[in-house]
């Protein structure tokens, strides 16, 4: 049996979709790009949504994911904590430093594991940034 990444899908909530795009794509340096609401949601009543999708390769290794502006889902704080993968940590978390975030620990080791850094986006919501340098 081939045991595949048990993650699928991600969703980061934001409260200003404007600015938490520009956040992300200045700290990691791509793009964004827009995903149509599911029709589904829309004709099952659901709040209104707004998604931006991270890039992503079908049939590639890890996640895709989204952030997400969602009618009455608050962001910040929720207990759950995305790594996204970086060549060195603290490069990353410089640029989000510079685009409105904040460091809560900078680049630290965690041994035969690598690096970590943990930050703050502009809606609240920690990440995790992990690097092998």
């Amino acid at each position: 049996m081939i045991v595949e990444n048990p993650v699928r899908w991600f969703e980061i909530y934001v409260q200003d979709i404007s600015r938490a795009k520009s956040f992300y794509e200045d700290v990691f340096q791509f793009k964004l790009e827009k995903l149509e609401s599911p029709e589904s949601m829309t004709q099952a009543g659901c709040p209104s949504i707004e998604l931006w999708a991270f890039p992503m390769s079908k049939g590639g290794p890890g996640a895709g994911g989204a952030l997400v502006k969602m009618d009455g889902v608050p962001s910040g704080g929720s207990g759950t904590l995305i790594y996204f993968a970086c060549a060195d940590c603290s490069v990353e978390a410089a640029r989000a430093e510079k685009a409105g975030g904040k460091i809560e620990r900078p680049k630290f080791s965690i041994g035969q594991y690598g690096f970590i850094s943990l930050i703050h986006d502009t809606e609240g919501n920690m990440i995790g940034l992990h690097s092998m340098e």
